[in-house]
């Protein structure tokens, strides 16, 4: 059983939140949501443990 990594863990952290940026410039609302929703179900399904993607979604819900 994993646990949530919820402190930095990327390399190049920089590096990827502009590649990020990037892939949004340009898109409209819509197309970006798209993009947004395809790379969540290709992460979740990178990362393939159920329990940490449960972990997730609550660390995500802002209710």
């Amino acid at each position: 059983m994993s646990d949530l990594t919820l402190t930095p863990n990327i390399d190049g952290t920089d590096d990827f939140y502009a590649d990020l940026l990037a892939t949004h410039e340009g898109k409209t609302k819509a197309e970006s949501d798209i993009i947004n929703a395809r790379l969540i179900l290709i992460l979740a399904n990178h990362i393939g443990d159920r329990n940490v993607l449960s972990q997730a979604l609550r660390a995500a819900d802002i209710t």
